[in-house]
């Protein structure tokens, strides 16, 4: 497979207003789950570098958290977002805090365009969570033909050899996170294997690892 190189990734802003979100000047690949799920770290481990920062609190922050990457494919160059969303399912706050927030990250899921990929994080331990199906269920009633979901389960290589074959006959278009990969953790839990997929969303371009 062609090499995908991390050239460089920054900052651009925390949002919680639409006016206050940048340009929709390049694609974007948005990060969702519930909180503790391995959210920013998934993110570091993406982007090379320790940009995302995990709330103290759980579910605290909640602003979407916007940055811009530049990666080298072969002799491209890639630029895109990647927009971090509040960890849903632990916020303690008062209900119309809580209604606000979810009017804003509809309205910014609905009104980017330029929003080509959702990653959809989900602990692989805790697969069928109501809280993860009724994430599911929204994004299949928000997105357009021309945008994708994609699930990502982390801590996969906490489950055992036959509990990660059970889930990867179940979702077998799943992506993985992992410390130590191994076995089917080590084919679908890559570093390279989420980039792939990410360039894939969001450019079209199949950057096959036999290529």
């Amino acid at each position: 497979m062609p090499q995908i190189k991390v050239l460089q990734s920054q900052f651009l802003c925390a949002a919680s207003k639409l006016e206050h979100c940048p340009p929709m000047h390049l694609p974007e690949v948005v990060f969702l789950g519930r909180s503790n799920v391995g959210k920013s770290t998934l993110i570091n481990k993406v982007l090379q570098q320790k940009i995302a920062k995990s709330s103290a609190t759980p579910g605290k922050t909640q602003s979407a958290i916007f940055f811009e990457t530049a990666w080298q494919l072969t002799h491209q160059t890639l630029k895109f977002h990647c927009i971090d969303l509040p960890g849903f399912g632990y916020a303690k706050v008062s209900k119309s805090l809580q209604q606000e927030w979810r009017v804003f990250l509809c309205d910014l899921l609905k009104s980017r365009t330029s929003i080509k990929l959702f990653l959809h994080l989900v602990d692989a331990r805790h697969p069928n969570l109501a809280i993860d199906q009724e994430v599911m269920h929204f994004l299949d009633q928000l997105i357009s033909p021309t945008q994708q979901v994609r699930q990502i389960y982390t801590k996969f290589d906490k489950l055992n050899a036959n509990q990660q074959h059970a889930l990867w006959h179940k979702s077998p278009n799943f992506l993985a996170t992992c410390l130590k990969p191994t076995g089917l953790s080590a084919k679908f839990g890559s570093l390279e294997a989420i980039q792939r997929a990410i360039i894939e969303g969001l450019f079209g371009i199949k950057a096959d690892e036999n290529a």
